[in-house]
């Protein structure tokens, strides 16, 4: 199967590289230091027009496939700009599919151009402190009254809600049932009101300038109009906008190993102790070779996971396998890097403990290693459902 960049692809992967390069490791340093929000870099990309890449063109994107936004990830993370970077970026892409393919008429063209035009930020109102991976047991609930709903409950790691106007939330809309427990869920576009939604930060491993919080909703209004698609199907709704979330973070997690992998390799190059240079000891040496060929076939499964997406093909298992893969290597790139650079790996200045810390949050997010082993275990080799 041929899944090559093509030459367009190629400009873009280029271009992205020298804009994202443009925000040097001192700026993303800083940005962890004060925890402030990465304005100036997302207004970079918005003006480049990046922010609206799968972003239909009648609503003021570029129109383009998972791959290219793949390679936008890739390339942003592999300039050192880690998840603080890729998650500015990635908000503007994913939290919006489920409109892009559910949204009434009137939803997209109130909100994916504001989108698109990096004018729009959104919150992710999904995770509940109770239900953990579980989403089938959230506890939120929206009760329907006239032409709209009033939200009670409680959401937790919900990124951007210190920064942004809207949220994209799931709901409870009718009870559980056992016998269709992912039924009776319901997307919401609703407004991230202050005087209804208390949010709390959360200080946390990485990403300090993308923050995390938890929210308290007290009788939050909803608009009829701003139900995404079925009440009910909200679920199956966010599931299916949400799975090539997957192969972008599979690239973001190569891109953070590449760019630790990079800083490394040159550092074992330059540094001498006992008369040569480090990189010459195979201690040294094997580590970093190892991170290079892993972060080489997760690239290489994500890219293949992109090209059947993007050629409406089923590309679950690649996609699983890929974030599977490269959450690992990533990981595993910026701790030999971390180890290449013995102390000094532990010093700030030297960027890497950055990269180390937030590349871990791939193991655990948007979906656990667990959780993409148990597709594979059940959907790929046919194994008894584990959970």
């Amino acid at each position: 199967m041929d899944f090559a960049l093509t030459e367009s692809q190629q400009m873009i992967r280029k271009e992205v590289a020298a804009l994202a390069r443009t925000f040097s490791m001192d700026y993303w340093l800083e940005k962890d230091r004060t925890g402030d929000y990465p304005w100036e870099f997302v207004k970079a990309f918005a003006g480049a027009g990046w922010l609206g890449t799968i972003m239909p063109e009648a609503y003021g994107g570029a129109g383009l496939g998972i791959t290219e936004a793949a390679i936008v990830a890739h390339e942003i993370c592999a300039a050192g700009a880690g998840t603080s970077g890729a998650s500015a970026v990635h908000f503007y892409m994913f939290p919006p599919t489920p409109i892009i393919k559910y949204g009434s008429e009137a939803m997209k063209q109130k909100y994916l151009p504001r989108i698109a035009r990096g004018e729009l930020l959104m919150a992710f109102g999904v995770t509940e402190p109770n239900a953990g991976t579980d989403t089938s047991r959230i506890q939120t609930v929206a009760e329907k009254r006239g032409d709209r709903w009033i939200v009670n409950g409680r959401k937790v790691w919900t990124t951007n809600g210190q920064e942004a106007e809207k949220w994209l939330l799931l709901v409870r809309t009718s009870p559980r049932d056992a016998r269709k427990p992912f039924k009776g869920m319901t997307l919401f576009m609703a407004d991230l009101d202050r005087t209804k939604c208390t949010v709390r930060e959360i200080e946390k491993l990485g990403r300090a300038c993308v923050d995390s919080n938890e929210v308290f909703i007290e009788n939050l209004e909803v608009a009829d109009e701003d139900v995404i698609g079925e009440v009910g199907n909200g679920f199956y709704q966010l599931i299916d906008s949400l799975n090539p979330e997957r192969i972008i973070v599979a690239m973001e997690a190569v891109g953070i190993g590449r760019a630790a992998l990079e800083r490394a390799t040159q550092y074992a190059k330059e540094r001498v102790v006992f008369d040569r240079p480090i990189g010459q000891n195979q201690a040294i040496a094997h580590p970093l070779a190892q991170a290079w060929a892993q972060l080489e076939a997760a690239e290489l499964l994500a890219l293949k996971a992109a090209w059947l997406f993007d050629h409406d093909r089923p590309c679950g298992p690649e996609a699983n396998a890929a974030k599977l893969l490269a959450a690992e290597a990533g990981f595993q790139a910026c701790d030999a890097a971390l180890q290449t650079h013995g102390g000094y790996g532990y010093a700030k200045e030297f960027y890497i403990e950055r990269l180390w810390r937030e590349v871990r949050l791939y193991k655990i997010a948007p979906v656990s290693q667990q959780m993409a082993l148990n597709y594979l275990s059940e959907h790929v080799l046919g194994l008894p459902k584990s959970y």
